[in-house]
Formats: structure tokens, C-alpha cells, sequence
């Protein structure tokens, strides 16, 4: 599991190899990864933006940006957490990803840029 905390906000990603999904005679594999958002600070914020950047050995860097995660702009009010599951796929079976949330402070509108921490993406076909 991967961690980093940024002003009081702990970011947690646990990556999962999807055999049952992939198909890796045609260059294809899937992930998964749980992110755990824990609101360690005094304010109240809402998640307002995601940039990720993927890099697969296979391929150049991908950026992704976007609004919110899977649809959705979680309000974590202190002592709080936000769970969600998403995934990638990539054309090798090594990768990684990392980036940033861009939480709001509900209380006067400050922007905080919180790290996603880097983690990685091994099929475990590799691994044995």
C-alpha cells in the first residue's frame, strides 16, 4: 500500500492485478486500485479535481484531468473518509501512476494540491 499525507489529507491506494480481465497475448492488462481518502485536518473539504499520470512501460506518459473521482466531488468534513475503486489498463504488465487531488476548503475557498502517492502496476504473472 502506498501513503502520503499533505496538510492533514492521507491518501491511501491498494493496486490489484485483474487476471480474470486482462489478456496478455494481446497486450492488454487490467487494474484495479482502491483509494482511501482521510481528512486528518481542521477544515472541511470538498475534492473538486484529479490529475493522474500514468506510465506504462509500453507506452509514453499518459495524463488524465478531470473533474472529480468516478463522478463524483466527496465533501470530507474533519475526521472524515471518502473510499472509491477505479482502474487502468495498461499495454505492458508494468506500470505505475501517481498525481494530485485539488481539495477545497469549503471555509474561504483555498485551493490545496494533495499528493496521490506514486504506486505500482505488476501483473502478477510477472511476480512468479
Amino acid at each position: 500500500m502506498a501513503t502520503a499525507i499533505t496538510e492533514g489529507v492521507k491518501v491511501s491506494i491498494n493496486a490489484k492485478y485483474q487476471a480474470e480481465f486482462s489478456s496478455p497475448h494481446q497486450h492488454h492488462y487490467v487494474f484495479t486500485y482502491k483509494v482511501t481518502i482521510e481528512n486528518h485536518s481542521k477544515s472541511t473539504l470538498q475534492l473538486m479535481r484529479r490529475k493522474w499520470e500514468i506510465t506504462d512501460a509500453a507506452e509514453d506518459l499518459k495524463l488524465v484531468e478531470g473533474e472529480g473521482v468516478v463522478g463524483n466531488q466527496p465533501v470530507l468534513e474533519p475526521g472524515t473518509s471518502h473510499s472509491y475503486v477505479s482502474g487502468c489498463n495498461l499495454r505492458s504488465g508494468f506500470g505505475k501512476m501517481k498525481g494530485y487531488y485539488y481539495m477545497e476548503r469549503v471555509v474561504d475557498g483555498k485551493i490545496i494540491e494533495v499528493e496521490i502517492p506514486e504506486f505500482q502496476l505488476v501483473a502478477d504473472i510477472f511476480s512468479n
